[in-house]
């Protein structure tokens, strides 16, 4: 079942505009320490990589149908990465609260999310659904209702 769905287009100079003029006062105050390492490991791509991420907190948000109110912020939507390189969200404070919410009794929360970029576009989507609890624990017994099951569609 859908819960959400938001999406969102940014164009990266805007992003690449903003570091410089603010740099890490505008980092810190958006990005969590873990996107921080891991754009800035990214040298050839670095503001894409911001971008791309700043897009998909956008989409989040969206998604959870509060945007960036309501006791959501910035850093409780990090966008983080599986093994395999796909993104997804890993979200705390008031977005889990938004997402508790929102997940009927019985069901876990999953996100989607696609990134991409086309400069000077970046983008993303995501989607928020709910399954039934007792169908993800079959299928998947040690990450049910956990923050790491909140998993990815496609890869940057």
């Amino acid at each position: 079942m859908i819960l959400g769905v938001g999406s969102d287009l940014i164009d990266i100079r805007r992003i690449e505009r903003a570091i410089e003029r603010f740099g890490d006062r505008f980092l810190e105050r958006i990005f969590t320490e873990a996107e921080r390492r891991r754009c800035d490991r990214r040298a050839a791509t670095r503001i894409e990589s911001y971008a791309r991420r700043f897009a998909a907190k956008e989409a989040a948000a969206k998604a959870l149908g509060t945007g960036f109110r309501a006791g959501v912020f910035w850093r409780d939507l990090g966008v983080v990465n599986l093994p395999s390189g796909q993104p997804g969200m890993r979200l705390t404070g008031g977005a889990q609260a938004r997402l508790e919410a929102m997940t009927p009794a019985g069901m876990v929360a999953r996100l989607d999310v696609s990134l991409t970029d086309e400069p000077p576009l970046a983008q993303a989507v995501v989607i928020i659904s709910a399954e039934l609890a007792s169908a993800v624990q079959q299928r998947h017994p040690a990450s049910a209702g956990s923050p790491d099951f909140m998993r990815a569609s496609s890869g940057t």
